[in-house]
């Protein structure tokens, strides 16, 4: 069991922190917000993992791969958030903001903004639900112990909050944070246009 356990959690490691909205929308905010903010929308991120992980042990996630309008629902929530978010990014860009301000708003971002974004980013992701329904459905099968769902399930949930929360400690290093207040506008055109380039990717696999 053990085993079998160690290769779930790392085949989840590799999935979670794949190049994605979620690794986009921390990094930003990391850097240009700090640390506090960082962690809330760690919270948030890993609050959007605890639904999609109940979806997918839960088996509910099979409906996401078999489309129709509530995978295409999904599909353009999702774009249309991640459009706002690029548009944010790409607006600070354009005035070459360097007051720290959140994304896509004119204040510091409150602990329950980020938590907000976090959430949404992650919740809204359809190829996050369809990662973890695939994943899952190969280490459910056959005779298992009543406390198996719990476990991948704390697997999924503990692993995204602990390594998220780390990344965001790691990009609070000095270095990181002279190369954001020397170069932020152009990093957050980069990820501006990389969240757009999602949005539309989600768009047009949806046509």
């Amino acid at each position: 069991m053990v085993p079998e356990l160690l290769a779930f959690a790392g085949v989840m490691a590799l999935g979670q922190f794949s190049p994605g909205p979620d690794m986009i929308l921390l990094t930003r905010t990391a850097l240009a917000q700090g640390r506090a903010a960082g962690w809330w929308t760690t919270a948030g991120i890993t609050a959007g993992l605890c639904v999609h992980a109940a979806l997918a042990i839960g088996g509910m996630a099979y409906l996401m791969a078999q489309g129709g309008w509530l995978a295409l629902g999904l599909r353009w929530a999702a774009a249309l958030y991640l459009g706002w978010l690029a548009w944010g990014l790409l607006r600070s860009a354009w005035r070459g903001a360097k007051d720290m301000n959140a994304v896509g708003e004119g204040v510091p971002a409150s602990a329950r903004a980020s938590f907000r974004r976090g959430f949404l980013c992650n919740l809204l992701n359809p190829k996050a639900a369809l990662f973890f329904a695939g994943v899952v459905a190969k280490f459910v099968v056959g005779t298992r112990p009543e406390w198996w769902p719990v476990a991948l399930w704390g697997i999924i949930v503990g692993q995204g909050l602990i390594l998220w929360g780390f990344y965001v400690a790691f990009l609070q290093f000095p270095p990181f944070q002279r190369g954001y207040l020397s170069a932020g506008r152009w990093i957050d055109g980069a990820f501006g246009l990389g969240l757009g380039g999602l949005a539309v990717g989600l768009v047009l696999q949806g046509g």
